[in-house]
C-alpha cells in the first residue's frame, strides 16, 4: 500500500511536474496524481518514485549504501560537508530551494539545511536504496527517484542552490531549474584522491587526468565559475573505513565483498583531495 504523503513533501508540490506530460502534481490517497491521470506512489520510506520505465542507471545498491551511511558517520569526509555547507550559505543567506542532484543517502543536503533554517531541501538519486535514507535525512528534504540524465520532473527556474557531489550532470536541465540568480555548487574529485587506495587496490576505477577539461567544456554553454576551492587533508583509515570508502564508490561495482575483506594490507591513511566550484546561469 502507498504511504500517506509525508508532511515534509507537502511544501515541494509547487516544484513538481508530472514526468510524463508535465502538468502539476496533486496527493491523491498517498499519491501524486496529473489531471491526467499520471500517477505515482510515495513508498512507505517516504520518497516519491517518480522514476519509470527503463533506467540509464540503478543507483548504488544496498551493500553501496551501507558503506556510505557507515564512513560518512565517521566524520572523514567533514571538511568536504563544511566547504559545501559555507557556499551554499553564501549563495542563499535567507529563504529558499536547494536541490541535490545525485543526493545518495542525502548527508550533503542535511547537513546545508541544518545551516540554512528558512531553507527547504529537494534530494533526487536513482537509487531506491539511498533514497530510503534521503528521505528520512532532515524534516525539511524530501527525496524522489529520478535519473540525472532525463528531463527534470521540476518547475523552470525555481531553484535557489543546487547541489552536485560526486555525482553525474545534466548541464541543460540544471540551467532550466535554476534561477538567474541561483548558484550550482558542483564537487569533484581530483588526481590526488584516495590515491594511496588507488595504489594498493588494482580494481578501483581511476581518474580521468582529462576529467576537469571534460567539466569546463560541458558547463561552459551554460555555465560560468564564480569561485572555486580546492579540499585537500590527509584523514586516518580503520581497515574497515578502508574497506567502506572503496565500497561507497564506483569501484565497488567491480569488486566483491571478499575481494575487499580478503584484501592484504590496506593504507593506514588516505589523501582527500576535491574541487568544489560555485557556477552562475549564463
Amino acid at each position: 500500500m502507498p504511504a500517506l504523503l509525508p508532511p515534509a513533501l507537502v511544501p515541494f508540490l509547487d516544484l513538481l511536474r508530472c514526468p510524463v506530460c508535465r502538468a502539476r502534481l496533486r496527493p491523491d490517497r498517498g499519491s501524486l496524481r496529473c489531471p491526467a491521470g499520471h500517477t505515482f506512489d510515495i513508498a512507505r520510506q517516504g520518497y516519491i518514485s517518480l522514476l519509470t520505465g527503463i533506467r540509464a542507471t540503478s543507483g548504488d545498491d544496498a551493500a553501496m549504501v551501507q558503506a556510505r551511511n557507515r564512513f560518512l558517520s565517521t566524520g572523514r569526509y567533514a571538511p568536504i560537508h563544511q566547504t559545501l555547507t559555507r557556499m551554499t550559505a553564501d549563495a542563499l543567506p535567507g529563504h529558499g530551494t536547494v536541490l541535490d542532484v545525485g543526493c545518495g543517502t542525502g548527508y550533503y543536503l542535511a547537513g546545508v539545511l541544518d545551516q540554512l533554517p528558512g531553507a527547504r531541501g529537494l534530494g533526487l538519486d536513482a537509487s531506491v536504496r539511498a533514497l530510503r535514507s534521503a528521505a528520512r535525512a532532515h524534516p525539511r528534504a524530501a527525496a524522489a527517484s529520478w535519473d540525472v540524465f532525463r528531463p527534470f520532473p521540476l518547475v523552470d527556474q525555481t531553484v535557489d542552490v543546487m547541489l552536485n557531489v560526486f555525482a553525474p550532470r545534466n548541464p541543460a536541465e540544471f540551467h532550466r531549474v535554476l534561477r538567474p540568480a541561483g548558484r550550482l555548487i558542483v564537487v569533484r574529485p581530483v588526481e590526488r584522491h584516495l590515491a594511496e587506495l588507488r595504489g594498493q587496490v588494482s580494481a578501483m576505477v581511476a581518474i580521468d587526468p582529462d576529467k576537469e577539461q571534460r567539466l569546463q567544456q560541458a558547463l561552459g554553454p551554460y555555465f560560468r565559475a564564480a569561485g572555486t576551492q580546492h579540499v585537500e587533508y590527509t584523514a586516518p583509515l580503520t581497515r574497515q573505513e578502508a574497506i567502506d570508502l572503496v565500497g561507497m564508490t564506483p569501484s565497488a561495482r567491480h569488486l566483491t565483498h571478499a575481494d575487499l575483506s580478503d584484501h592484504g594490507p590496506l593504507p593506514g591513511q588516505v589523501t582527500v583531495s576535491v574541487l568544489a566550484t560555485s557556477y552562475q546561469p549564463r
